[in-house]
């Protein structure tokens, strides 16, 4: 590998910058809405499974990085406040889907929108960091 030159330091460092005050302003976000972080990314991980079934808890597990069981108590926290529910597969009712509830799609809906705005803004920032 080549050795880094300073404006690969300055671009990584740009970059992390970027990355870290988006999270920063995601979570911001997800609070000023009632969410924890968390629970947005739980809601944003049943909203973008592909399948209409919805995603078991394993899959979110996989999706947020968590074990199971912390999976389990985040499902559990965000059944309680309404957000979502467990669905039992129509075939094998071992496994249970997670889908949105009307509140938690709502509150989905307006975060995402606010998120793709802002990567929209962020984008001219890191597409230069290509370069």
């Amino acid at each position: 590998m080549a050795e880094m030159s300073q404006e690969d330091f300055e671009k990584l460092l740009r970059f992390r910058t970027a990355l870290r005050r988006f999270l920063h302003w995601s979570e911001e976000q997800a609070r000023e809405v009632g969410l924890t972080p968390a629970q947005h990314q739980l809601l944003l991980a049943v909203k973008g499974h592909p399948a209409p079934s919805g995603p078991t808890i394993g899959e979110v597990a996989e999706y947020l990085a968590l074990r199971h069981h912390s999976a389990v108590e985040l499902v559990d926290r965000a059944q309680r406040a309404g957000l979502v529910k467990r669905c039992p597969d129509a075939e094998d009712h071992r496994v249970v889907h997670l889908r949105l509830t009307t509140a938690g799609d709502e509150r989905i809906g307006r975060l995402s929108r606010l998120h793709l705005e802002e990567l929209r803004r962020a984008g001219p920032l890191l597409s230069g960091l290509s370069r």
